[in-house]
Order: C-alpha cells, then structure tokens, then sequence
C-alpha cells in the first residue's frame, strides 16, 4: 500500500472510531500507568480535586448551622412543648367515659320497692328502609306494643324516616322487636325511673324528670342520697380503638349496693289511701290526706294526699298535685286544737280536770258572738266533757283563765308560725298574729281557744298530738330511715333532732285520758274499736276566705286518733278533708267523714304492729281515777 494510501486509510480509522490525536492518546496511557502501581498490581482512583477554600467553609457552615437548628428543635420538642406532647398522645392512646350510674333504689320499712331505675328502650320507625308494606309490620308489632295496627299505620305515614313509635319499653318488650329482625325499625336505649307502686306513695317519694332529676318527694329532698357519683373514667385502647382490659381502672365496673329506705309501710299507705278515697267520693269532698306517725320518734307510717299522681307518667298531670298539701299548704285546725289549749290551761294551772263552766249556747268576746256548732247547749260542763261535746263556748271560758301573753308564748312554744322541718320538700310555715295584735284584742285569744284565726299545716297538727300521746314531747315528723346495703346493715342514718319536752308527762296523760272520753261517749264514737283503748277529736272547722273571714259554704273535717291509750308505743292517726259536701249520704262533719277513716286505718295498724287488745280492768277505768 502507498504512503499516501496509508495515511488516508488511518485518517479514516481514527474518523471511523473517533479516537484522539496521538497526543491525547499519550496522554490516556499515562494515567492508567499511574492507575496501576506495580507492586500491587492494583488499580488507583485519582485524588477528587480540591475544593476551593470558600466552597470549604460553606459546606462546613451548612453542616453546623443545621446540627444546632437539630439540637434546638430536640429541645423545644423534649423540654419546652414536652407536657403538651404527651397529653396529645395519651389523648389519642386514651377515651374518656362518663358511664350511666343508674341512682339507688328506695324502698319502704320492710324493703318493698318504691323506686328504682331500669333499662328503657324507644322505638323509632324509618318507613324508608322498609322491606315489608307499612301494613305488614304494623300487624306484627301491633300485639307486642298492645296497640292497633291502625294506630301504628297512622304513625308511619307522619314522615319517611325518625317516626317515634313508643318510648319507656321494658327490656322484654325490646328483645322481642329485636328478634323480628325488620329493617326501618330501631331501638335505643335508656335508662327511666320505675316506680311500681304507682300513685300509692307519690306523695311521698315524689318523681324524676327527663333529666334524672329529682322533682318532688324524697327524690327531691335526698337527692344527694339517691345519686351514686362517680368520676369521669379514662380508659386505654389500642391503635384500632380497642379497650385494653388490663389497662382498665380498679373498680372499674363496681357500684355500691346501697338503697334508700323509708319509715313508710306500703301497706298502711295502700289502706289510707283507698279510705280516704271512699269518703271524699262519698262527701264529693275537695281533697284530703292522712298521717300515721310513731309518737314515739315522728317516724311517719303513712302519709296520704288525695288526689294524687302515677309518678310514672308525672307529665300527664297538673303541676298542683305535685305538693303534698298535708306539709304544703295551711288550714285553721279548728277543734282538733282543742286537747293542746286544754293541755297549756292544765300545765299553768288555770283549770283542773274537775272545774265546771257554763255553757248556754253563746258567749260574747269584745263585741263579737260566738257560738257553739248547730248552736247547741251544754249547761255545766266539766273540762272532758267540754272535750266530749266540743263546745267551742266552753273551751273560750277556759283559755280566759290564761293570761293573752301568757297563752301566745305557748303557742310559740308549740311550734306555730314555724315549720316542724320534716325531711320533705315545700313544707310551708304556719301562721299566728303577731303578739300585740294577740294580747291587745280579745277576740284573738277568743277564737284560738277553738282553733281558729290560726293556721298549721296538717303535718304539724299530727307532731302536736304526738306530744300527748308520748309524755309532752314535741318530736320532728321523718319518713327517711337511711341507707343500707343488700345484707341490711346500716351506712347512713339521718341525723334527727332530739325531742323536745313542752308538756308534763301528768298533763299529757291527763288529756290523753280525756280524749278517749271523747271516744266512749262524744263525737269520737264512730273510731271506738272494741277491746282496745282509743283516743281522739273531731274538728268541723270554718274555712278561711282568700279576702278575709270566712266561707259560708266550705269547711275542713278531721278526726285525730291515737292508739292505744294504755300502750307505750302509741300512734297517731289524723284524717283531714277539705271542703265535703252535705248530702244523701249524710252531714259532713269529722265525726262522719273523717272519724271512719282513722278507724280503718287504726284497725290496720292493730294487725300490722300486732297491737294487743286491753285487758278488762283497763276497759273499765272510771272517770274518778282518771282525775
């Protein structure tokens, strides 16, 4: 090949294959030869070229400026904002709970439910999500809810969705509906307060509202009592949610045992009220109520105010009914006053058992006449017979043997224009002059000799009685015993005034002793039960007038028992009834409409406390040594 073909031809192969000039070629050969060192026989990477100096210190800045910016964050994260971090997450490891605990039970002296909670459910209807015809579930819930179908239909066709079918279902109730397994038909549940007596202890145990609230009654007054507390509970759970049963708070699922229990017996309430029932349909009477008390202690047995209300269904009822008028409103005694103004002229010895008055029918007071009911006339009269006839002109002339000043500090003594504190709600005050209107007229004193142109609640009336029939102590009326737990043992018991002496044992047997004349031979005969010793008073009372005097057509009855005389653990038994109509049936006086029911419910207590009948030489006490 020619030289100047050859030249061409490698000109060609360096263009071909784009291989360097021979210089640049050296120069490759050189660096793989520095590449490799012969005493290794390995390969050598060539040193990375020196940063400028500048370059240097801006790596090395951003490297130190970004571990402090690190280090500071760690502290605002570990130190500064730790608190606030780890309340955020227990927030997300941890719920809060703030469970339904269901208030305590109360039940009466011998552990008869009153009151308790129990699961509720409503039932709501979403006719949307219906798979049946509104017709076809309507027939198969009608005999579960003991409704029409018809009724049901109604109700579904008042919108699509949310139809509330009915409420407070008991649990058996639901878990049948539950069972049919009907789309559109929903449950929930909640809890309601029962009360299985219905309208027999109303007046006593009162009711809750739609907040669990106490309104009325005890469940009112002992609210703090009824209510368990309970702090707000925070439970652990896991990342999906779960509760971590080991991680749960002791007691977490614990509620005391404890119930309310009350003085009242269920069954004398039950009787009371079916008596006194009776005879405000009989006399188309008004209203009325019932007491029975321990005159020992004040502890009360029954209390009875007519009408009533079903707890269970307090909505449906006037919001009147919902104070119990026998500690809530007033009324002028009238002669059931009389044994205590009888007790204060023997206690300042102004008269004796023996002294005699006249009585001609009428006697005139500072211009004003008073006279005796159907203006009847007694002639002489000794003090238990001025008891037995109730005559209003005799008692006048025994109480002007008392000082005005004098009679009014015992009225004061007694309790009245105060209130006897009973451990119920809405217990009004009584009401008496004030002390120089009373000592300065005459007629004042005059009228309060016969229990008028003065007021007291029938509760208080009762604490008076009970303070003749337990040796002349004044005793605070109470229908809470305490709570105890499942096995009867006791965990709080009120604390409850001591009694307080205001008559001589002397002068309240004295009077005791009288009553029961007015039993055996007055106008208490319709309350005497044979073989026992009973005591007692009518009182056929004017009633007050809202603008001043009296109503000429309206009167309050009542008959005031206690039994037995020659027992030491006595009871009092006081009917009140407002407002009772003269008819066919009768004239409506206490001995007539009230005196009844104090017998009954009497004769209830003797099977019930098995009272034990007086033996013949007791029955046979003659007015001699009574004085």
């Amino acid at each position: 090949m020619a030289n100047g073909d050859r030249n061409t031809f490698f000109k060609a192969w360096q263009l071909m294959h784009r291989l360097p000039n021979p210089k640049a070629k050296a120069k490759v050969e050189q660096l793989n030869r520095l590449r490799e060192s012969p005493s290794q026989g390995k390969r050598e990477r060539p040193a990375p070229p020196a940063l400028p100096s500048g370059r240097m210190a801006i790596v090395w800045g951003t490297i130190v400026l970004s571990s402090l910016g690190l280090a500071a964050n760690l502290f605002r994260l570990q130190v500064l904002e730790s608190p606030n971090l780890i309340a955020k997450a227990r927030a997300q490891q941890t719920m809060a709970l703030r469970l339904f605990v269901p208030r305590r039970p109360i039940v009466d002296r011998q552990g008869n439910v009153l009151a308790i909670d129990r699961p509720t459910y409503t039932l709501y209807a979403h006719p949307k999500l219906f798979q049946k015809t509104k017709p076809e579930i309507a027939q198969t819930l009608a005999p579960i809810l003991e409704r029409s179908p018809q009724q049901l239909i109604k109700q579904f066709n008042e919108k699509n969705s949310g139809v509330q079918v009915s409420v407070a279902l008991r649990e058996d109730v639901a878990d049948r509906i539950g069972r049919l397994r009907l789309n559109g038909l929903e449950l929930i549940q909640q809890y309601s307060r029962l009360y299985p007596q219905t309208e027999v202890a109303a007046d006593v145990i009162g009711y809750v509202d739609t907040n669990h609230r106490g309104q009325a009654g005890v469940e009112y007054s002992q609210e703090k009592f009824l209510e368990r507390t309970i702090r707000q509970i925070r439970i652990s759970r896991s990342a999906d949610g779960q509760l971590l049963p080991e991680h749960l708070p002791p007691g977490f699922l614990h509620f005391d045992d404890l119930q309310l229990q009350l003085t009242i017996d269920v069954r004398l309430q039950r009787t009371a009220r079916l008596a006194l029932k009776q005879q405000m349909q009989k006399f188309k009477a008004k209203r009325g109520a019932v007491i029975v008390m321990d005159a020992r202690d004040g502890s009360l047995l029954a209390l009875v105010s007519e009408p009533s209300y079903d707890p269970n269904k307090y909505y449906k009822y006037n919001l009147s009914l919902f104070k119990n008028w026998a500690l809530a409103d007033l009324y002028e005694p009238g002669s059931t006053f009389k044994p205590l103004n009888v007790a204060i002229a023997l206690e300042n010895r102004a008269v004796k058992p023996t002294s005699v008055f006249n009585d001609p029918g009428g006697i005139s007071v500072g211009g004003w006449q008073i006279g005796n009911a159907q203006g009847k006339r007694h002639g002489s009269l000794t003090i238990p017979e001025i008891l037995q006839y109730s005559s209003n002109v005799g008692m006048v002339q025994v109480m002007q043997r008392v000082k005005p000043a004098v009679f009014y500090d015992w009225l004061e003594r007694l309790g009245l224009g105060k209130k006897v504190a009973i451990d119920l709600p809405f217990e009004a005050q009584g009401r008496i002059k004030d002390k120089k209107e009373f000592t300065s007229s005459a007629i004042e004193p005059a009228t309060a000799a016969f229990g008028q142109g003065l007021s007291l609640t029938p509760i208080q009336l009762a604490t008076l009685h009970a303070s003749l029939a337990n040796g002349g102590k004044i005793v605070t009326p109470h229908v809470v015993r305490g709570l105890f737990n499942s096995q009867g043992q006791m965990y709080w018991q009120p604390n409850i005034p001591a009694p307080r002496q205001v008559f001589s044992q002397s002068t309240s047997q004295k009077v005791l002793e009288m009553m029961e004349e007015v039993v055996l031979k007055g106008t208490g005969k319709p309350s005497q039960i044979p073989g026992f010793r009973v005591a007692g008073k009518t009182g056929t009372a004017q009633k007050a007038s809202p603008n001043g005097g009296y109503l000429s057509n309206a009167k309050i009855t009542s008959f005031v028992g206690i039994l037995p005389v020659n027992g030491y653990q006595r009871y009092v038994v006081l009917a009140v009834v407002d407002e009772p109509k003269d008819g066919p049936q009768g004239t409506a006086f206490g001995s007539t409409v009230a005196a009844p029911i104090v017998k009954t419910l009497m004769e209830t207590l003797i099977n019930i406390e098995q009272i034990p009948p007086a033996n013949p030489q007791e029955l046979q006490v003659s007015d001699k040594e009574r004085e």
